[in-house]
């Protein structure tokens, strides 16, 4: 693919970047549009929560792909974003997240960011949308077990700033995702830094819950759980660190 061009369209105060983003979608918007804002009043996060945060301080923005893949790989789009965001805070801050599976990245037990990836048009080419919320100065709701950039590292960091270099790094792994040896590539550096491999882990779904130890990601993206002797893949849900991991990722 050619290099991808991106736009960044900045609000003050908006409802939802992905609402926003996606309605640019269903109208034809290129790939590479970015919604970013300073505060939004309808934040969402995964399985309908909603996402906090005051104003100016966090980064919340949501990025147009338009990839060459097929509808169950979506998890290895928010896989190339997280590893995105991951490599920024590491440039900007030193801090060096790990991925907990689907959509989080944390410092410890404690979340500084989370993603909500939303496909909005299937025609001849995927269309979705990525969200992503990462704390600069907000630490979190009370009683929340979340951290900032600032908490951690001492620094803050502009939103701007962590988005330009965000950008920068999502460039190649996008590239990534329009083959089958760029997925595996890229489906190996998120496994590399993911910390639910290895676990002990409870996969939390709609109408059950299923306890196993997080063995792998398959080339989807999706997690691999030995329950019992037998691999079982996970496309979605929610996951529990039963207990803490001794796995470390350079």
């Amino acid at each position: 693919m050619a290099s991808i061009v991106w736009r960044t369209e900045h609000f003050e105060e908006i409802d939802s970047t992905n609402t926003w983003l996606a309605r640019k979608a269903l109208d034809g918007a290129p790939e590479g549009l970015v919604c970013a804002t300073d505060f939004q009043t309808d934040g969402r996060g995964r399985l309908e929560r909603t996402w906090e945060s005051p104003a100016d301080a966090s980064l919340l923005c949501s990025i147009l792909l338009r990839p060459d893949i097929d509808v169950d790989q979506l998890q290895l789009v928010v896989a190339a974003v997280a590893l995105a965001a991951r490599a920024a805070l590491v440039r900007l801050s030193g801090v060096r997240p790990d991925l907990k599976w689907p959509n989080d990245l944390i410092v410890g037990n404690a979340k500084i960011a989370g993603l909500l990836a939303e496909i909005v048009a299937v025609d001849e080419r995927l269309a979705v949308v990525v969200g992503i919320g990462v704390n600069l100065t907000h630490e979190g709701p009370s009683g929340a077990l979340s951290a900032s950039v600032r908490q951690l590292a001492g620094v803050t960091i502009a939103a701007p700033a962590l988005l330009d270099i965000l950008l920068d790094e999502l460039a190649p792994r996008r590239e990534q995702l329009d083959s089958e040896r760029g997925r595996e590539v890229l489906r190996a550096e998120y496994e590399r830094a993911l910390i639910t491999l290895g676990q002990l882990v409870r996969v939390e779904r709609p109408d059950d819950a299923v306890t196993g130890v997080a063995t792998s990601v398959d080339a989807t993206g999706r997690l691999v759980v030995e329950v019992d002797g037998v691999e079982m893949s996970f496309a979605v849900g929610d996951v529990v660190h039963v207990r803490p991991s001794s796995r470390q990722d350079g």
